[in-house]
Formats: C-alpha cells, structure tokens, sequence
C-alpha cells in the first residue's frame, strides 16, 4: 500500500484473534458511543506532564505488519510521536476519507467523527485538548499523567471536508485503566509479579455468540512475529477441523514444559520448545489447549 491510505494502516491479526477481539467487544459496557457513565468524551483540565511539543504534521509511511517491527509505528503520524507508551506501541495511522457532512464544524466535533468514523479499539471518554496548532488539534487519553491515546483532528484537507481525524495511535490496551478493560472483556494476563501483560504478546477470549462458541475459550500468544493460537474446547463446539488435535482437561504436565510466568487468575500458562500445545496450570489440574488451524473461523 501507499499514500495517504496505506499508512493508514491497523493492527493485522490472524482470523482467530480478530475473532477474540470481537468477542471482548460484545461483552462489555463502554461499547459504541460510551461507556454508559455519563462521562464526557472531552473533559477540562490541563495537558499531561510532559506535554507534546513535536509536530502535529509529519508525513507518514506505510507500516507492514509481516516485514516491520512494531517500533516503526511511530512513523506513521505525528500522533504516534505523542503517545507514552510503556511496551510498543499498539496501532497507528492515519485516516479513510470521508465525504461532506462527515466532518464536525468545531474540532470536538472531529473527534467524534473519529469514533463513528475509525471505530477505534479504545475509550470513548476523558480526552483532553493538549495541543492547539495551524487548524489542528490534538486530544490525549491519559493514564496518570501519560498519554495512551492521541487523536489529532484537523479542517479541510484533502479527501476530508470539515473537521476529522487526521492520525491516532494507542498504546497497548492493557494500559489503560483497569475499569474499562474489565468493562471490555479483556482478559488482561499478568506476570510472575502480578504485573499487566500486553494483550498484544498474550489474550485471551471466550468465543464469539455470533459463531455459537461460547463454551470455547480462545488463547493467543505471540512469539517473536509468528502469534500462536489455542483453544479450550470441552464440549466440542468448534469440531475437528478447527483443532490440530482434540482438547484434552486432563494431562499430565510434560517433563519438558516450561512456566511461561504467564497468569490470569489461578490459571498459569506453561509451554513445549514445539509450542504445539498450550498447557494451562490450574488448582485442579493441567489442561491441554490444542493449536488452532491458521485460516480457520466461522462465517
């Protein structure tokens, strides 16, 4: 891809963990206009500590998901430069056209636009105006005093009448606030330490209701660029071609398995050097979660 499209570009996933996203999506409170709260999407109140002062423009490049490292993101607008993020950064890019009475007439109402028009993967509330600068605006997410989320909104450019999203970035979402990854459906794992773990290195979803495979539970687990998914399917709803080899609750732990330091919960994720089968640790046992086919999804 090129242009102003290309770099416009999210995070790609395999079918299972888009399926995994849609899944948290459906579950939780804050999803669509808000979060129900009667919070605001803008609030007053000052810039973080740290304001940004870069940029609100830079040109933007494409960024290849198969070919780049994750690090090269912030290359893909200036919201990108914005963002405080404490892993790497989660998605980024710039925005589709849209055609007149898309756009807002004042940049709040750009904003807005942003939501109805990307659908973001993020809060939908507590933005605050950080940076006013050459018909642009910048709206920050933060997170004790960091921004997690930045969208900057922009008048009249080209393709994109009125005011709208021009770029935005995300940190990853396990760094935001604990309420709305909970409200969400999040299944935000932790480590040896009980710290947050990036859901974009580990997630973990019960199955989508629009496939009818709510007693399965989805795994995800990212290793290097190749992300590995398994399934917990004990009453067989996903059928055998879904599955590299049956689910099993049962097992004894391989002499070989190695603790992950993975956690959620009671739950502790061990695997093998062939990684061909997630084993989960529980109080009551060892569960053998099989591989799911690559490709493999519902309608």
């Amino acid at each position: 891809m090129s242009g102003e499209q290309g770099w416009g570009m999210r995070r790609g996933l395999l079918v299972v963990t888009a399926l995994m996203a849609v899944a948290a999506a459906g579950c939780g409170s804050e999803t669509g206009s808000g979060s129900g709260s009667g919070k605001e999407m803008v609030v007053e109140g000052g810039a973080p500590a740290t304001p940004y002062s870069g940029p609100l423009y830079i040109p933007g490049k494409a960024w290849d998901e198969e070919k780049d490292d994750r690090s090269d993101l912030v290359d893909t607008g200036a919201a990108a430069r914005a963002l405080e993020c404490d892993w790497d950064i989660y998605s980024a890019g710039g925005s589709e056209p849209w055609s007149e009475g898309d756009g807002g007439t004042t940049p709040e109402d750009g904003l807005r636009a942003y939501f109805e028009i990307e659908q973001p993967d993020g809060p939908r509330e507590g933005f605050r105006v950080e940076r006013e600068e050459g018909g642009r605006v910048l709206y920050s997410y933060d997170v004790d005093g960091r921004t997690k989320m930045a969208v900057i909104v922009a008048k009249d450019r080209k393709n994109r009448p009125g005011w709208g999203p021009e770029t935005s970035a995300s940190c990853d979402p396990a760094e935001f606030r604990a309420s709305w990854t909970d409200s969400q459906g999040y299944e935000i794992w932790t480590d040896r330490d009980g710290e947050r773990v990036p859901v974009s290195l580990i997630s973990s979803s019960i199955g989508p209701a629009h496939c009818d495979w709510q007693k399965a539970h989805f795994l995800s687990v990212r290793e290097g660029k190749e992300e590995l998914s398994y399934a917990r399917d004990p009453d067989g709803v996903l059928g055998d071609d879904m599955l590299e080899a049956p689910y099993d609750g049962d097992v004894p732990l391989p002499a070989d398995a190695e603790d992950t330091g993975y956690r959620l919960g009671e739950r502790q994720l061990w695997l093998t050097d062939d990684k061909r089968t997630a084993y989960v640790r529980t109080p009551d046992g060892v569960e053998a979660w099989p591989q799911v086919k690559k490709g493999m999804g519902c309608a």
